[in-house]
């Protein structure tokens, strides 16, 4: 495959947020008298919209709740997420691969407010010709309207797409949407990105280069038997 164009997921790809969401969330929730294990809190990491996160813990609110929760939860992370750096060597990744003319994209369930902040804090907002948010699509992941959504205002088809993900649910979305799909994670959150659909996983993007990226999205059987790659 050669990518005309790569969609990055922004909480767990392109910024090490996770554990400031833990801590917000964690805080967040405590304030309303609810103690939540770490293995309840796994949720928040699984590519959902805010909403859908404050539906689960604390079920179907009207919208006008959901909001006003929804600005005291940020308030939280904006505290909590002053120390969050950039995934290591995303940046350099990112850089190259727009001078080598392969558009970006980014495609989120945060906020408006917060991924573009995020994205000006990192100077790296001119780098992506799409971006889109929570408030551009009626369905968060794993339903695969973000992903369609991207790949519609880079103006390029769905196949020629790859998308990096570190959620299971994020898989799925780009997958459903006709996007390959590479994985971000450590083990044992790995092996739990094979099996939703990632045709690899990596820890972060420290060396990885086009060339490199290029050379995983060979199919297995045209590595193993180079004859077959003759034309």
């Amino acid at each position: 495959m050669e990518p005309r164009a790569i969609v990055f997921d922004m909480d767990g790809v392109i910024i090490d947020s996770h554990p400031a969401h833990r801590k917000a969330w964690r805080l967040f929730l405590r304030t309303l008298g609810r103690q939540v294990s770490e293995e309840e809190l796994a949720f928040i990491l699984d590519g959902h919209k805010r909403n859908d996160i404050l539906r689960h813990f604390l079920g179907d609110l009207p919208e006008a709740e959901l909001l006003g929760y929804g600005e005291l939860k940020d308030g939280y992370f904006r505290r909590a997420s002053l120390s969050v750096e950039p995934l290591r060597g995303v940046l350099r990744f990112m850089q190259q691969l727009r001078s080598e003319g392969i558009l970006l994209g980014l495609a989120t369930s945060a906020s408006p407010s917060r991924t573009f902040s995020t994205l000006e804090r990192m100077n790296v907002r001119h780098y992506f010709s799409a971006v889109i948010t929570a408030a551009d699509v009626s369905h968060g992941k794993p339903d695969p309207a973000v992903y369609r959504l991207a790949c519609d205002r880079l103006n390029v088809d769905y196949g020629t797409v790859l998308a990096f993900e570190d959620a299971v649910s994020g898989i799925q979305a780009a997958r459903e949407a006709g996007l390959k799909c590479a994985g971000v994670a450590r083990s044992p959150r790995a092996e739990k990105l094979l099996l939703a659909g990632a045709e690899f996983v990596i820890e972060n993007f420290a060396g990885l280069s086009l060339g490199i990226l290029k050379s995983k999205l060979v199919p297995a059987y045209r590595l193993s038997n180079p004859e077959s790659a003759a034309p």
